[in-house]
């Protein structure tokens, strides 16, 4: 099976080098900005069909204008605009598919039009095809235009693997490159690990059904006062000057740390979960609408939460591993993961869960991880036995099994009851 993947090295460039690759970024910046000018434009001006263009028709334009009014493009690789041309059009593509959607579906996240990228607000980044080598005795890559530059390591990229694209961008004062290949992947099998289930939290990064808590890192906040110190000196420099840019070098210096360091934790988790489990349950955190919190967003930011979800769903089938996500109603820590007891009064202030009915006692993340974990085993295997995922499935009675999240049932006073509570709780 081919599967696309990336690889990423750090370079190892001179003054002469870095030049270089400013001056590709700054074109692609360029050329992103002109399709952009020149599709609005065209918007406003022409009627009909004529309203509209895409990356080819516009980089042929752009090749009648380099003689004449852009001969410093010729400087570097075709490769840098027509890249950025690309984008764009992609862009735009999403644009209008996710118009399409929202009519249908509200809840979808609205994505916008494409922006004007400004200098020194934007990420310096750029794209290139074609004939990429890697030479791993002398740790170089060879790129279009650019000649061979060195690699900080030593490049690992299977035999089977070919290679699609070169991207090159900037973190405050290195620059790095990400190759994307193609390369042939065996079918995994399962790893034969056991059920775990996460419940992601604020106190605890994660709470496992199995009893081990991950403890929640603060990368950033425990260096605040660094964080602080760095931010207000670079205010009081004075704009466009020497200090200015130094100063913002060094704040840049400062995220990157933290973002490594924050990377390398939510690898080194996701990796550690996906190796060891045959099924990882978690739930589906609404992150967006929790950062909207002004009082705790920073801490929300700090865990990143929604990048260490993405790291599990494409690392879980790489080792052999499944994972699920469930409903984000399901009311995991209102529930007791004992006798399944609602308790409807239940605050973020208590962090300790203690059942009425059975006289559980539980932290209650922990008891909120249970809780996940029973979804997956018990409610959909035994509650709702059919597939949720087949909508012309028909029960005993003929009519349509619907999927758990819209089984939920309305009590007297109006408020959604749970899905599923037991005999002794009803």
């Amino acid at each position: 099976m081919l599967r696309t993947r990336g690889y990423k090295y750090e370079l190892c460039v001179n003054n002469k080098e870095r030049t270089l690759l400013t001056k590709c970024a700054g074109i692609s910046r360029f050329t992103w900005n002109w399709g952009l000018a020149s599709r609005k434009q065209r918007y406003r001006t022409q009627t009909g069909t004529a309203r509209y263009t895409d990356a080819i028709k516009q980089h042929k334009e752009l090749n009648r204008l380099k003689n004449t009014d852009f001969p410093w493009m010729y400087e570097v690789s075709k490769c840098v605009p027509q890249e950025a041309l690309r984008d764009l059009d992609r862009g735009y593509q999403n644009f209008f598919t996710n118009h399409q959607q929202r009519k249908k579906n509200r809840t979808i996240r609205y994505v916008g039009l494409p922006r004007f990228k400004k200098k020194g607000k934007c990420k310096d980044s750029f794209r290139l095809t074609g004939v990429v080598r890697l030479f791993p005795a002398v740790k170089q890559v060879q790129l279009p235009r650019l000649g061979k530059l060195r690699l900080k390591e030593t490049p690992n990229l299977p035999v089977s693997a070919r290679i699609l694209s070169a991207t090159i961008s900037r973190t405050a004062d290195r620059w790095s490159v990400a190759l994307t290949v193609k390369e042939e992947q065996p079918d995994r099998k399962p790893n034969g690990g056991p059920l775990v289930a996460l419940d992601k939290g604020l106190s605890v990064f994660a709470a496992l059904s199995s009893g081990i808590p991950i403890a929640r890192p603060n990368f950033l906040l425990r260096q605040a006062r660094k964080q602080c110190r760095l931010s207000k000196a670079h205010s009081r420099k004075e704009n466009g000057s020497n200090n200015k840019r130094k100063s913002a070098l060094r704040l840049a210096q400062f995220y990157r740390r933290i973002t490594n360091q924050r990377h390398n934790f939510l690898h080194q988790t996701s990796t550690y979960l996906a190796k060891n489990h045959s099924v990882i349950v978690t739930e589906d955190l609404y992150v967006k609408g929790l950062m909207q919190n002004k009082k705790l967003s920073k801490y929300w930011a700090d865990l990143s939460h929604g990048l260490f979800q993405r790291f599990l769903a494409y690392k879980a089938p790489f080792y052999g591993s499944t994972l699920i996500e469930i409903d984000r109603w399901f009311p995991s820590s209102k529930l007791c993961s004992n006798c399944l007891y609602y308790q409807q009064d239940l605050t973020l202030a208590d962090r300790v869960f203690h059942c009425p009915l059975c006289g559980l006692v539980l932290d209650r993340d922990q008891n909120a991880a249970c809780n996940v974990a029973n979804y997956y085993v018990i409610y959909r295997f035994r509650l709702f036995p059919v597939a949720e995922s087949s909508a012309e499935t028909l029960n005993a009675c003929g009519e349509v099994v619907k999927p758990a999240s819209e089984q939920a049932r309305v009590d007297e006073s109006g408020r959604t009851a749970p899905r599923t509570v037991c005999n002794n709780c009803s």
